[in-house]
């Protein structure tokens, strides 16, 4: 699987069946992503120490081009989904 935090938690995602409510709730996030890149920022030291890598990438995401990113996989994966 490619290193690209956004595909890694976009397969996540789909593989749990988390896909349709996370792009829901990405969407409805995206005008705060400046705050929460702050946030990220802040956090992503302790987010790497209590929940490794997953949670380090899930926060360098909060960005709005992380944010972006991940929409794009996402629907790249529903794509996928759907002609396989």
């Amino acid at each position: 699987m490619s290193g690209d935090p956004a595909r890694r938690i976009a397969s996540e995602l789909r593989r749990r069946g988390l896909a349709a409510p996370a792009r829901l709730l990405l969407d409805a996030h995206l005008p705060l992503a400046p705050l929460l890149a702050d946030a990220g920022a802040a956090l992503n030291p302790f987010l790497r120490v209590v929940g490794g890598r997953t949670l380090e990438d899930l926060g360098r995401l909060l960005d709005d081009a992380g944010m972006k990113r991940l929409i794009v996989e996402l629907d790249v994966e529903e794509r996928h989904a759907e002609s396989g």
